[in-house]
């Protein structure tokens, strides 16, 4: 297959889709896969980050990239996975993975060290995967570690300070400190509906 008929299929792909839904009508090859994605993709639109319900606190699930530590809403964050077996996918960025089946369901596994541009080393035990959620879909972000959940009250969030790393700068807004660690305010929405998270053809 040509590698303008692989960037057809590729971009953007980011949707939700069941294997048996498919199993009808589509084989099992990448490029039927992301044909279909592209097709739903179009029609998703990522939701807004939420506040947990607790009186005076924000949470979220903090993860690592490199030496940067980050925290995301707990309503953008799905689930916790080790990383899963993948199908490669011809034709993509190769921050682009491939696609994962996560209990019957076809997930595209995005590299998010390499998305970013961020220096890091080989996969360790602590390298973990963080399923986001979408409007109708799901993705998954490879990080190299999650911490679990951090909590900040509203006199931290008060006192944080903006994002000066150009790498970072489009999703993460503000930066709280808690005890030694300073946590990026990482917008899962801002990163699945950027253009550039969507086109994924090499």
């Amino acid at each position: 297959m040509s590698k303008t008929r692989s960037d057809a299929f590729v971009a953007p792909l980011f949707a939700f889709v069941r294997v048996a839904d498919m199993a009808d009508r589509f084989s099992t090859t990448p490029f039927e896969v992301l044909a279909e994605y592209e097709r739903r993709s179009l029609e998703h639109a990522a939701g807004a980050p939420e506040l947990v319900d607790a009186p005076g606190l924000w949470r979220g699930i903090g993860f690592r990239i490199g030496d940067r530590h980050f925290v995301s809403s707990i309503a953008e964050v799905n689930e916790i996975l080790t990383p899963p077996a993948v199908t490669l996918v011809p034709g993509a960025k190769s921050w682009l993975l491939g696609v994962a089946n996560v209990r019957g369901n076809l997930v595209p596994v995005v590299d998010l060290r390499d998305f970013i541009g961020a220096s890091h080393g080989p996969n360790t035990d602590t390298t973990r995967v963080l399923v986001v959620r979408q409007h109708g879909g799901s993705v998954g972000l490879m990080v190299d570690e999650v911490h679990g959940q951090r909590s900040f009250s509203e006199e931290q969030l008060s006192k944080a300070v903006g994002e000066s790393d150009e790498k970072y700068v489009h999703y993460v807004g503000e930066n709280v400190q808690l005890g030694e660690v300073l946590w990026g305010l990482f917008s899962m929405a801002a990163l699945v509906r950027s253009t550039q998270f969507q086109q994924a053809a090499a």
